[in-house]
Formats: structure tokens, sequence, C-alpha cells
């Protein structure tokens, strides 16, 4: 798409408050008198972007030209929105006590959701301010061990803490896991990057393979962070898989330490991820993915000789089959399917009770939008969810400006947290 002709309004963000207050119909001759009057865009100085419901109309918004999950979902439901549709049944906006995330707008050249996505994953980053981490080992089971590296304030216990989730086959070098550091750090946060069982290289610390829905071991971490450190309050960021596991986290069994929870492109409801992904404008993802996964295995295979039988790794091509073959039986599923269903958050979403704040595009290739318009989600007045037309998975990255380095998803998840662990 040319840059001189990319809309600067449709990458602002709709945010779906769950709890929608009564609605009344829009007035046919307010809305026309409004025509002549463009929506202010989102991030300007004197705009104001409402919280509202995920109800939604299917209607055209003559102004974003958009459908449902973008900005026509404001303009139809907000009543004097301008540009509202005639008739369109309105949501009296509801106000949160959290900021409206910076509207993203995705850097020239990046609006698809695979060029966003690669290009961020590929993108070489430097992180000159981050000091050298310091290695931690935690006890999350007998039989299991990980590994996170810490980056520590000089008072720890007189500052609040970040832990950060990495997504799948990824570890605590992640680049998204090292920016989100710098930032986090140089707020004056303390950093936990958690490497899930195996990840970071860590293959003989633990018995057994990581999963999706493995909530136990941060919440193991949390615990130790909180009793033996000393730490007074803890906010979550997770990416991916990672998101996913944060809010089983804070849906399951919140330790108390946990303020505040952000998942950026979350893999909520897993099989429909899954799904997604075997479709086939997804085959690299797919490939990268599977490969990684057969790596790990036969590295794991080679600390713990027979511990795993490798017969089907070479014929396995989906991640699918990896999870039939390997994750599910290990963890006592029945299958995949059983293993999608059982660990994927949108079954507990329901009882979170922490601020939490969902990111995730409407271009991601893998994470289809439509999981986060599930009533499970939207019932809950806990979760705030921000769905941008741009961004890809995990991408979100904008033209830099000084001071800021382009990587709008980990500002704007150090900006909720530090809101929440005052």
């Amino acid at each position: 798409m040319s840059t001189s002709n990319r809309s600067r309004t449709s990458a602002s963000p709709y945010i779906r408050e769950p709890s929608p207050h009564a609605s009344a119909a829009a007035s046919p001759s307010s809305a026309t008198s409004q025509r002549s009057r463009r929506p202010m865009r989102a991030g300007s100085p004197n705009a104001t972007t409402s919280i509202t419901s995920s109800r939604s109309t299917p209607s055209t918004c003559r102004w974003c030209t958009g459908t449902i999950g973008s900005r026509c979902t404001i303009c139809a439901t907000t009543p004097g929105w301008r540009g509202a549709i005639p008739g369109a049944t309105g949501i009296e906006p509801a106000r949160m006590n959290v900021d409206i995330p910076r509207a993203f707008l995705p850097a020239r050249g990046l609006d698809g959701g695979h060029r966003m996505t690669l290009y961020t994953w590929a993108r070489p980053r430097h992180f000159p301010r981050l000091p050298a981490p310091v290695r931690r080992y935690f006890d999350v089971a007998p039989d299991a061990r990980v590994l996170a590296h810490c980056h520590w304030q000089r008072s720890p216990s007189a500052r609040p803490t970040l832990l950060a989730l990495h997504g799948l086959e990824g570890s605590s070098n992640a680049h998204y896991m090292r920016g989100l550091a710098d930032k986090a750090f140089t707020a004056g946060l303390n950093v936990v990057l958690l490497n899930q069982r195996n990840c970071g290289d860590t293959e003989h610390l633990s018995q057994g393979l990581y999963h999706s829905g493995l909530s136990s071991d941060p919440a193991a971490v949390i615990r130790e962070l909180t009793e033996v450190d000393r730490l007074p309050a803890i906010a979550v960021v997770g990416y991916s898989l990672g998101g996913n596991l944060g809010l089983r986290l804070a849906g399951t069994a919140p330790p108390p330490a946990l303020r505040a929870v952000c998942a950026i492109s979350p893999t909520m409801d897993l099989g429909r991820c899954v799904d997604a992904l075997e479709r086939r404008p997804n085959a690299i993802y797919q490939w990268n993915f599977v490969r990684n996964l057969k790596r790990r295995m036969r590295r794991k295979a080679n600390v713990l000789p027979g511990a795993f039988n490798l017969g089907a790794l070479d014929r396995i091509r989906t991640v699918r089959e990896f999870d039939d073959a390997f994750t599910a039986p290990h963890h006592g599923f029945r299958d995949a399917a059983d293993y999608y269903h059982r660990a994927s958050s949108l079954r507990v979403v329901d009882r979170i009770a922490a601020p939490t704040l969902i990111i995730s595009a409407e271009d991601d290739p893998f994470v289809p939008p439509e999981q986060f318009r599930d009533p499970a989600a939207a019932a809950n007045p806990n979760l705030t969810t921000a769905i941008t037309r741009h961004g890809g998975h995990c991408g979100y990255y904008a033209d830099p400006t000084p001071g800021f380095d382009g990587y709008w998803a980990e500002r704007t998840a150090i900006d909720f947290a530090r809101r929440h662990l005052r």
C-alpha cells in the first residue's frame, strides 16, 4: 500500500469495556448534522477515545470505511460520535480506571500483518542501556527447575517488579523480552525474564516438557520472589503463548502480589489459533515452530536417553501433530484437542480479578481477533481489550521518534504495569 494513501486513523484501537451501559438509538438528525465533520484522529492532542462495549453493528462506517473490528465498531455504537450511523443502537461509553493506550500507527511500509510479523522477528536490536542480567534458578516442581535472567534495581525490595513470559519456543533472549526489560528497567522496575521449562538451553534442568497452560510455574516464581526476596508488587507481561499463560495465572490461582497482567497477541483460544496456523498463508510460521520443537525434543532426548520415544518425530509436520504425539500425552491430556481446550485461558478469563490489558491486532496471521469477542471475556469488568487494525503477531513497530524506539506494545505494556504498581 502506498504510504501517501494510507489512512492515519485506521490504526486506532477500539477498546471494549465489558459492561455496557443503557443504550439508546442514535438520532438520524443529529448524525446528519455531523456529516461534514470527520472524527478527530485518536492520539491527537484534543482527541478523546471512548471505552465502549463489545456490541457492534455489521454496517459499514461512512467515515472509516471499516467493518466489524475496525473504527466503525465505535462509530456505529457510540452516541454523538462524529459519523454515527443513523438508526444504529447507541451505547453510552463507560470509563475505567485505566488510561486508553495511545493509538498505534505502523511504521511506513509495514501495514500488512505478515510483513510486520516477519520484519520485527528479523530486525536486529541492541540494548546498550540494559545491564548484564543476573542468572537466577527457581525450583518450580520436584523435577523441574527454570532459569530467569534478572535485572535488579539498587534496592530490589523497595521497587516493583515486572515478570515477562515468552512465546512458543522463545526464551529470555528473545528481542521482545529484552526490549521489554530495557524499557522496564529504565522506568525503575526490577525485571525477571523467565525461561519456560527447557527453554534458553535449559533442557538439562527439568525431567519434563512445558505447555501453554502451565501457570503453576510462574506462580511458583512469584511466590519465591515475594516470600524470599520480599518483593512487594509484581506485574506480568506475556507474549503469545506467554500471554495465554499470564491470563491463566490471573484466572486460576493468582498470587497475592500480582497487581496487573498485560497479554500481547495472546493465544487465548489455543484450538482456534492452531486452526489459523494451519492455513496455507501461515506455512512459514508452522514450519518454523515445528522445526524448533523438533530440535528441542532431540536435545531433550540427548540429555535424558530413553525418556522420550522419538520414532514419530520425523513424520511430524504441524504443531497439532507435535502436541498429539508429545505435549498432550506427557501432561496427561487425552489428545491435542483436549489439551487446547483445557489449557486455553479463555476458560478462566471470566475469573480474572487483577487489572488486565489484552493487546492484539486484526491482521495477526494466527491469533484470530474473534476469540477476544467471546462473552467470557466481554463480561469481565477487569479486562480491557485493545484490538488494533495493524500490528501483526507480537510486532507493533511504529516509526521511531526521539526517545521512542518504535516498539509500541512494549511501551504500552510498561505504561500499564507502572500505573498499577504504584
